[in-house]
């Protein structure tokens, strides 16, 4: 048994992150007020919200032991090959079908077979990131296949 530092590194790094990034917000953006929130106030919000959600990771860590993780590089190959999917099909073939065929080359390597419940999750994710990005933040992304 070791300690774990998956959560502690990971927590930390997190912490690191959201600090710079508020530090970052801080040092070059009027923060404002409450009741007139500057440019700032917002990513300096955030910053500090990833920095206590790192800490609340990291902290019980530090007395917490556990085996080290077993590395499954199938999974791991099916990740990156999903994020590279999905940036050279956006633009190409749409976030719809770039957002389902990342989901299913991502879950190519999970153990439960069959491919309805694929199909039924990244039909879902596609869903759900056009609420999101589409409709909600209103991103100049590509739904669908540009034609000729």
């Amino acid at each position: 048994m070791h300690r774990d530092w998956p959560d502690i590194l990971g927590g930390l790094a997190l912490a690191a992150i959201g600090a710079a990034a508020a530090g970052w917000a801080l040092a070059q953006y009027d923060i404002g007020t409450l009741r007139r929130m500057g440019p700032g106030f917002f990513p300096a919000a955030l910053g500090g919200l990833l920095t206590v959600l790192g800490l609340v990771v990291a902290l019980p860590a530090l007395r917490r032991r556990s085996d080290a993780p077993g590395i499954e590089p199938l999974a791991a190959l099916a990740v990156l090959a999903a994020i590279l999917v999905f940036g050279l099909g956006l633009f190409r073939i749409g976030l719809v079908a770039a957002t389902a065929a990342a989901v299913l080359v991502a879950s190519l390597p999970a153990p439960r077979p069959g491919w309805g419940w694929r199909l039924a999750l990244a039909a879902a994710i596609a869903l759900l990131t056009v609420l999101v990005f589409g409709l909600g933040l209103r991103m100049s992304l590509p739904l669908w296949p540009r034609l000729p």
